[in-house]
């Protein structure tokens, strides 16, 4: 059985993931990875199945891509942040089935065999447990940051998170952690980083409350098995204000390589943080800011920007809050442009509009080495998301509790 996976810029990891749980059980499934639908144009469609894992910004390239694949008669699979929240979406789209949810298992429910009635694989309703599939395939050559925990608890009304991956914090072993990055060293691979909703409360019961016992013995072990370099706290491993303590911060310090502790904040105005269902104030962020700071780090703070119901009284906040982090604690701001996600309750407020005054101040920050992000580009692609999602956007407003 041949499977051609689609690279598009954004969804590696995913593609690795799925491609090394399958390569755990079945040896049998041979593997492509294109970065053009005209590579896989090559591959006769009698003996080939297609595979997307796609994020909402990314529908404008996949409609097209589909349009074509199905002209030529290939067989087509959809996974990812957009087809959970909208699965009925994506096969009228063109798709022959989509997985929503957690991959692993139902993958190899299809390559064995199995092809539900509605032809939606729910991933939803039976998490996977981490420990039951490898985060990456030495065999094959695929290295990419563990993800150690799967799982958000948290309810953000932008964020497609907790309902591609679940409200419920899981997280993978200590033990199977360290085997495989010993594998990477093994192989010359000595550079630990992590993919984690809030890396902080990694073990934790909640995840969210830390348990700086457990990180540090993960990092302890890792070192022990010949890890050079960890980087932990930063991309894609970024921490809540709630997980910051100054216990954690002592406790990584002897172990990371970072300099930096990326956190998210989202705002400076408590009322947006209000709306957005964030669970903390802006109180909270800036004695996280300031605990990363005082542990010698440098405090890296996410904020979206252009909110379509945000006040002038929010803006001229929030760009307070970030003139006072950054002279106060030496903070650098990561900016975002508000997207509106397929799913999210915020998705029925449209596209993220960016005035004359985010300009001139994010334009500031930004020539004096303050801020860096896509904030500019993600303007349009917020409108486009908007634009592509189509006539569902009623239903897909609701968002899905999971």
């Amino acid at each position: 059985m041949r499977l051609v996976f689609r690279e598009l810029k954004n969804n590696w990891y995913s593609i690795a993931v799925i491609i090394s749980a399958i390569h755990s059980r079945r040896k049998d499934v041979e593997f492509h990875v294109t970065k053009s639908v005209d590579d896989i144009l090559k591959f006769p469609p009698e003996e080939t199945i297609v595979a997307y894992s796609f994020m909402s910004f990314d529908l404008h390239i996949v409609k097209e891509e589909v349009k074509l694949l199905k002209s030529r008669g290939y067989v087509l699979i959809a996974g990812g942040p957009h087809p959970t929240a909208d699965p009925e979406g994506t096969l009228s789209m063109g798709f022959d089935y989509v997985f929503t949810g957690d991959g692993e298992d139902n993958i190899l429910k299809f390559l064995e065999g199995e092809r539900p009635s509605n032809r939606i694989f729910d991933g939803l309703k039976e998490r996977v447990d981490l420990n039951d599939f490898p985060p990456f395939s030495p065999e094959l050559g695929i290295f990419i940051p563990i993800e150690i925990t799967r799982g958000c608890p948290f309810r953000c009304a932008y964020c497609q998170t907790p309902q591609l991956a679940g409200r419920m914090a899981r997280h993978r072993s200590i033990e199977m952690i360290v085997h495989y990055a010993s594998e990477g060293v093994k192989r010359n691979k000595k550079v630990a980083r992590f993919i984690s909703p809030n890396s902080f409360g990694y073990g934790s019961r909640n995840g969210v409350k830390p348990d700086p016992d457990v990180v540090e013995k993960l990092l302890f072990e890792l070192k022990k098995v010949g890890v050079e370099e960890i980087y932990y706290g930063t991309f894609p491993s970024d921490v809540r204000p709630e997980s910051v303590s100054d216990d954690i911060l002592k406790r990584i310090k002897k172990y990371v390589n970072n300099k930096s502790i990326v956190i998210g904040a989202q705002s400076g105005s408590d009322r947006i943080l209000r709306i957005i269902k964030r669970g903390h104030t802006v109180e909270m962020v800036e004695k996280a800011i300031e605990t990363i700071a005082n542990n010698g780090f440098i405090p890296h703070v996410d904020f979206i920007f252009g909110f379509p119901f945000e006040e002038e009284e929010d803006v001229l906040e929030t760009f307070k809050f970030i003139e006072k982090i950054v002279k106060k604690y030496k903070a650098k701001i990561h900016a975002h442009t508000f997207m509106p996600l397929p799913g999210t309750e915020l998705f029925k407020v449209g596209p993220g509009k960016l005035t004359k005054q985010h300009y001139k101040f994010l334009g500031s920050l930004a020539s004096k080495g303050l801020l860096d992000g896509y904030w500019h580009k993600q303007q349009e692609l917020s409108r486009r998301v908007y634009e592509n999602a189509g006539s569902g956007r009623s239903d897909l407003s609701k968002g899905r509790r999971v």
